[in-house]
């Protein structure tokens, strides 16, 4: 009889940055998780920013550079002593550098349950499109 594989559940520790270009705002910073999928006339991105609501987000476009700052609330913490935690409280921060291929007049951003998603639509130039065949 073979041994048994134990698998343990690791968890992923949130990356705090050391220090936000345009800090704001006193606090830790960290980097919200980010799943970004290339579709034919876009790309997507989703970030994961929990405890934020849509006011204190701010998403900005300045020299190809998109800069996404979220600010959580911490009045609700205050005064709390926690036995155990694993989540963090704190703000979010990340920037992205796009290429020319985006459409930078034509981003749209919504946020659900926490959960920031863009929307970068792509030029023309840079959507795939069919070429036709013909015979001769």
């Amino acid at each position: 009889m073979a041994a048994k594989e134990t698998r343990e559940i690791a968890t992923k520790e949130k990356q705090q940055l050391a220090k936000p270009q345009e800090q704001t705002r006193p606090g830790r910073y960290y980097v919200p998780d980010v799943n970004i999928y290339e579709f034919e006339d876009s790309l997507k991105l989703w970030a994961d920013m929990p405890g934020v609501k849509e006011k204190d987000v701010n998403v900005t476009l300045k020299n190809g550079v998109l800069t996404i700052v979220g600010q959580v609330a911490t009045d609700m913490y205050a005064g709390l002593r926690p036995l155990y935690t694993e989540y963090n409280v704190g703000n979010y921060y990340r920037e992205f550098s796009l290429n020319e291929d985006i459409d930078e007049s034509k981003i749209r951003a919504t946020l659900r349950n926490g959960v920031l998603e863009l929307v970068l639509p792509k030029k023309e130039h840079a959507k795939p499109r069919r070429i036709e065949v013909r015979s001769v």
